[in-house]
């Protein structure tokens, strides 16, 4: 009699149960950033204590300012003596852009000038010699002579004011590079104000997200290291990772209802949906994966890491905090 009723009992739990899959192993799981700052310093300001919540953009603690605060001072400096050697460099170029060609043009008329003179005076003295002795005198064949000579010599020093003015024009590509190298030194100076800006400001860490403050490990005075690991911000989507064997799968399909009870508040009911089922075993992402390959094969069941999204019966005077054991009994229908 005994017999047949636990045989009954056996079968009773098995139809009743047959659409159901729980496991124990299964835990509340979610997002913790890691909280690390971007320059180095020591903190003056800490303003979190332990499990604090915090919103999105609050002060969670400053760095001492002062050395980026000078930095910042010292570029804005730089950045006004390259803007001013700029300008003047500036005002050459346009002075030069009109002075050389100008320059070049008179040089060039007094050239021209020059030239005519010479043609006039190699045509006095021409006609000086053609003429008979006793219709000129020596002094006027002198004179043309002498003339002949300042326009040689006057054409002469025209030709080399224009040689010079030409060489000259050189200047011009010098002022114009110059400008062009300043004004690479302003874009440089300007970058290097940008990131002293970014570095004050980066003084000052807040909560990139909502959450709570966990694992704290900084305290006021300490000197910090760019990407230390201050402390962690819990944020506060909590869902449940549940570890089934890999025979419990095969009627798994996301959307399924799940039930779910938590060890350490056993008056709360959570109601949710299976969300999705990872990719891979949990040996499979290990440390140390197993070399089925080598050796004597031993088959063991493994288990699949299922997530399960939390839709109703969350208190909010009491948070999830992550790790919690979990037992979810998943409606496989």
């Amino acid at each position: 009699m005994i017999a047949l009723l636990a045989a009954g009992s056996a079968g009773a739990y098995w139809y009743l149960t047959r659409d159901h899959a729980s496991t124990d192993d299964a835990y509340t799981d979610g997002r913790a950033v890691m909280i690390a700052p971007r320059v180095a310093g020591m903190v003056v300001t800490l303003a979190v204590t332990d499990n604090q919540r915090v919103h999105a953009g609050d002060v969670l603690l400053r760095i001492d300012p002062a050395p980026f605060q000078a930095a910042c001072d010292q570029a804005t400096a730089s950045l006004a003596v390259a803007q001013a050697q700029l300008a003047n460099a500036q005002a050459t170029l346009q002075t030069v852009r009109v002075t050389i060609p100008a320059r070049l043009d008179m040089a060039r008329a007094r050239l021209t000038a020059a030239k005519a003179e010479q043609v006039k005076a190699q045509a006095d003295a021409g006609r000086q010699k053609a003429l008979p002795k006793e219709a000129t005198t020596r002094q006027e064949i002198d004179s043309a002579n002498a003339a002949l000579r300042t326009a040689d010599a006057l054409v002469a020093q025209a030709d080399a004011a224009v040689r010079e003015a030409d060489v000259l024009a050189d200047s011009l590509a010098q002022a114009e590079a110059r400008v062009h190298e300043l004004e690479g030194q302003v874009a440089l100076a300007k970058a290097q104000l940008d990131l002293a800006v970014l570095n004050l400001d980066w003084t000052k860490v807040t909560a990139p997200q909502d959450g709570w403050v966990t694992k704290r490990g900084v305290e006021a005075g300490n000197y910090v290291s760019a990407g230390q690991a201050l402390m962690s911000l819990v944020t506060p989507e909590v869902w449940v990772t549940a570890n089934f064997k890999e025979d419990q799968l095969d009627r798994m399909t996301p959307g399924q209802k799940v039930e779910m009870t938590v060890d350490a508040y056993p008056s709360l009911k959570l109601t949710g949906h299976l969300d999705s089922v990872q990719f891979g075993s949990g040996q499979r992402f290990s440390v140390f994966p197993a070399e089925n390959a080598t050796g004597n094969f031993v088959k063991i069941v493994q288990r699949v890491p299922v997530k399960i999204v939390i839709d109703s019966g969350m208190d909010p005077n009491r948070p999830l905090p992550l790790g919690l054991s979990v037992v979810p009994t998943v409606y496989l229908k």
